[in-house]
Parts: structure tokens; sequence; C-alpha cells
């Protein structure tokens, strides 16, 4: 419907609405007859405030106090602009149109202008994030198929004359590496998804304790070696989530923490929750977050300090898909240091939003 269109229906319907009213108010309490122009003043402020522009509100002005002169002030059914006071009330009900429809506009213009901000900061968060992304992939992408190329090339040239130790140590390189590009395409896939659904998800009920026991069954199947002591409340904790990106995030957590922590004790995964969220906690008993890195570790950065770290490859890219998937949920990310080593930690609400 177009805007003229909207305008002449809601101009209609409002003043028509009205003078039904004030026939039935006319009809029943005929003694108070002058209230009637109250009944049209409010149908004024609502065609002002459905309606764009000035014009509806001044053509809806004019007709109304033609109504309440010719319909209800004697003598009836004729117009008389010679009453004591019709000035008056001509003059106050344009002046409420126009005071209403000059702040309606600025409401609206206001409203307008906050969706465009809000649109503004959401278009530059996305681009950041693909910024991130792709800074992270350029770096993250290339050192494992470097490696899966070269291993794979010294097998097929040199492979009858390498000892079965180098041969399994080839292949076992080959199939490291390729496992972390499997885990990078499953990361950047769950972004996908997000952003295929306008940067929000499909969320439905969900066992926590599910979620958790998912996670280490599929961790484990990359990391059969793993040990991960899991800890979580004994009652039965549901909450709304995407159940396969929050695996997801569970599992990059997890991972990091076993594979960057330098640490042979088994990783603490924990959960515990309050009034309105729950929380999951990756605890590693390591070597801790370099403290000048916690403030931008989730901004998609593969590096420590100024020095490129291979052992780091796919943290920063997976710590950034972490804070996407966790943003899109309404939650929130985070990590500390501790006495012992490092915890990441996220929350999530437990309404849905």
């Amino acid at each position: 419907m177009s805007t003229a269109m909207k305008n002449c229906v809601v101009t209609l319907s409002g003043l028509t609405v009205a003078t039904l009213f004030a026939f039935l108010f006319w009809h029943y309490v005929p003694e108070n007859s002058g209230n009637i122009s109250l009944v049209y003043i409010l149908a004024l402020i609502t065609i002002v405030r459905f309606t764009d522009g000035y014009l509806p509100g001044l053509i809806s002005s004019v007709i109304a106090v033609v109504c309440v002169n010719f319909l209800f002030t004697y003598p009836y059914f004729e117009l008389n602009f010679t009453l004591s006071g019709y000035p008056i009330t001509f003059l106050g009900m344009l002046g409420v149109t126009l005071l209403t429809s000059t702040m309606t506009a600025n409401i609206k213009e206001q409203a307008h202008m906050i969706a465009e901000k809000d649109k503004l900061l959401s278009e530059t968060e996305k681009e950041k994030m693909r910024a991130n992304l792709l800074r992270a992939i350029s770096h993250d992408l290339r050192t494992p198929l470097t490696g899966i190329i070269g291993a794979s090339s010294s097998y097929l040239e040199n492979g009858d004359l390498l000892p079965e130790n180098e041969k399994t140590a080839i292949l076992t390189h080959i199939h490291e590496d390729a496992n972390w590009l499997l885990n990078m395409v499953e990361n950047l896939l769950a972004v996908t998804r997000i952003h295929d659904q306008s940067s929000t998800v499909k969320k439905t009920d969900e066992s926590v304790e599910e979620i958790v026991s998912a996670a280490i069954l599929r961790l484990k199947k990359r990391l059969p070696e793993a040990t991960v002591t899991v800890a979580v409340p004994d009652e039965l904790l549901i909450i709304p989530m995407d159940a396969i990106l929050i695996e997801q995030v569970l599992i990059n957590l997890l991972e990091n923490a076993i594979v960057h922590s330098q640490s042979t004790e088994p990783v603490l995964c924990y959960v515990d929750d309050d009034a309105t969220t729950v929380t999951f906690h990756v605890k590693d008993y390591g070597i801790g977050i370099d403290p000048e890195r916690i403030t931008n570790i989730f901004d998609g950065n593969s590096y420590i300090g100024n020095k490129e770290s291979d052992s780091n490859k796919g943290m920063g890219i997976g710590l950034s898909i972490c804070k996407t998937i966790l943003t899109a949920h309404g939650g929130t990310i985070n990590a500390q240091n501790h006495a012992q080593g490092a915890e990441f930690y996220f929350s999530l609400p437990k309404e849905m939003k």
C-alpha cells in the first residue's frame, strides 16, 4: 500500500470512528455535548500518529471542526460560522494537530536515525569480523596445506628409501594437519550458517548435559588421547540454543586448552548457573595466556605478542568464531588467567530472546 493510500485510509477511518463515538456520546449525554470536541481531538492525535506528513492532520482538523459545527451544534445540520467561540475551537484543533504532527515527525525521524545507526553498527561489526577471518585464514590455512603438500611430496618421491618410523611420522603429520583443516572448515561453516540467518540463530530448548556430552564425544574422535574432567549441575538445565553451534564453541575451547596449554593434566569443563544465565567453563592447567593478548584474544588474530606462532595456529580464528556464535545467541564469552593456567567461559541466557 502506497503512503498516500495509507494516509487516506487512516484519515477516513479515524474520522468515521470519531463521528460514530460522538453520535453515541451526544445521544446518551446530550447536556454535555461540549466534550464531543475532545473525541475529535483524540481522533486527530491518532490520525497524526499513524500517517506521514502534515497534510492528513490539517485536512482532518478542518473536517473535525466542520463536523462539530454541522452535526453537534445548534442549529443542527447547518453550518453557522458566526457562532460564539467557533474560531477558538477551530484554532484549538488546528494547534493540537500541528503540535502533534511536529512531535510525531520528530519522533519518527529519531527512530529512523536510531535504526540507521544500529544497521550501520551491525554492518561495521560484520565487516570487522570478515576482515579478522580473512586475516586469520590467510595464515591458518596456508600453514597446514603447505605441511600436507611437503610431507606428501617427500613420501611420494622418497617413500621407498624412508624407514618405517619416518613414513609413520610423515603420515601422522598429514593426518594431524588434515584433521585441523576439517576443524577449520567446520568453523567456517558455522559462521556461514549464522550469516545465512541474518546474524541470528534458530534456538530450540536443549539439555546442557547432552550438549557437553556431545562436544566431548566429537572431541574424542579428533583427539583420542585427550582427557577432560566434566562437572555439570545435578538438576536438569534446559536452555534455548542452536545445539550444533554451541557444541562447536565447546570443541574449539576444549581443543585450544588441550593443544595450546602445554600441560599433561586433564582439562576441566564445568557448568554453573544463576537466575538468568548458564555459564560453561573450560579450565586448563598450563602456561596461561599472555596478559597483553587477553583484551583482544577474540578478534581473530593468530599472533602472540609480535611473534607469529605455528603452535597457536587456528586458535585466533576459532576464538573469533566462538565470539560470533555467542553474540548471535545473545550471550557473552571471556578469558582470564588463574593461578595454574587459563580459563575460558561463556554464558547463555536462560530465556529466549
